[in-house]
């Protein structure tokens, strides 16, 4: 049989305790700094004779592809134009309409 702890028995003070974890903001060049870190890091793990780690590499580069298609989507569909777009991703308006959709008017 177990005893049970009465309520008088819990030592944690909650007004020193939150009651949920805080999330710390972090900036979006931030993170893609991390993240291009981590690939460069993986690339030099398969380049120092990982070859069977070259298939995962490769499917990063298909989920970045997809990622970047995601992106493109989501910000001509937040109203930023096709012009806006392109003078970040270097590309003419065209080529990225063939690329990522769009109207092509």
């Amino acid at each position: 049989m177990t005893a049970r702890l009465s309520r008088t028995q819990i030592t944690v003070k909650r007004g020193l305790t939150p009651n949920r974890r805080t999330r710390r903001h972090v900036e979006n060049d931030s993170y893609a700094a991390f993240i291009a870190r981590a690939v460069r890091a993986h690339g030099r793990r398969i380049a120092a004779g990982d070859i069977d780690g070259l298939d995962q590499l490769l499917t990063l580069r298909c989920q970045l592809d997809n990622t970047l298609a995601d992106a493109v989507t989501g910000l001509h569909g937040f109203g930023y134009s096709w012009a806006e777009i392109t003078a970040r991703t270097g590309t003419t308006r065209q080529a990225a309409q063939q690329r990522w959709g769009g109207d092509p008017s």
